[in-house]
């Protein structure tokens, strides 16, 4: 019955707050429901309304079946695995892992961007976990442009080299492209392994100035000093990049050491 009556709000808002759900159940009824019993009325309606979990993604390859027929110059990169139950492998069957894809739209826009391109993941919540893995680039009034998109195991280093083979293979086509990322361990292994692909001269391997600010003020505790780090990193100029790095070294030359180790 609360999936009934919460339907309507659900559909407006999919990421309505439990607590929302609660005070219209207290609301309608004038009674307070548990956190729980609030939870799964809202996960029904989802359901009811989008589909399940199950559903939603077993109906991934038909949905990017239906985007490459609409559009055949779309990149659209699908890998499976065998099904097993117990011992056996469950014929006709296979089980999604990863799949890439860039909207026609994106792939054109590249060509007209900066020579540089950010790539990072992020975890997903959900049912089934995994992560997400975005390719951006900006143009040259400095708007973020969406290049390529991928559902993975997590960030992994399998993972990242299935993401960055086909990103080479469908959008940066180019060599002398500025590779930007976090530090991450996996991302560094995966370019180990492309055969030069993401390696100079091909490519030139960067670090996203706000995570090195970040892990800067985790080193060091001093938010006073994050601020001159991201400066540092938007210097435009070999001088003003070095006015600025004295600057760091006279508050304290741990600081400068520290920068001096990021390769």
């Amino acid at each position: 019955m609360i999936a009934e009556v919460i339907k309507p709000l659900v559909e407006a808002d999919p990421s309505l707050k439990v607590k929302s759900v609660i005070a219209e159940v207290q609301s309608k009824f004038n009674y307070t429901t548990s956190y729980r019993k609030a939870w799964l009325p809202k996960q029904k309606a989802i359901a009811n309304l989008f589909g399940g979990w199950e559903a939603s993604y077993e109906a991934l390859p038909s949905w990017f079946e239906a985007m490459v027929q609409k559009d055949p110059s779309a990149a659209v990169e699908i890998e499976t695995a065998p099904a097993n139950q117990g011992d056996e492998v469950v014929q006709d069957v296979r089980i999604l892992t990863r799949v890439f894809w860039s909207f026609y739209p994106c792939i054109i826009a590249f060509r007209s961007c900066k020579p540089i391109v950010h790539v990072d993941g992020t975890h997903l919540y959900g049912k089934y976990k995994g992560a997400i893995l975005v390719a951006v680039s900006q143009d040259g009034n400095g708007n973020i442009v969406p290049l390529a998109f991928a559902v993975v195991e997590g960030e992994t280093s399998d993972a990242w080299h299935f993401f960055l083979t086909h990103l080479r293979t469908h959008l940066v086509t180019r060599d002398g492209v500025g590779l930007i990322s976090d530090r991450h361990d996996s991302i560094t292994s995966a370019i180990a392994r492309s055969n030069g692909s993401w390696e100079p001269l091909r490519a030139i391997r960067m670090f996203c100035i706000r995570h090195i600010a970040s892990n800067f003020l985790r080193n060091f505790k001093a938010p006073y000093l994050q601020k001159l780090i991201v400066n540092m990193g938007y210097c435009r100029t070999v001088r003003e990049f070095n006015m600025q790095y004295a600057r760091l070294r006279e508050r304290g030359e741990a600081y400068t050491r520290w920068l001096d180790r990021i390769p």
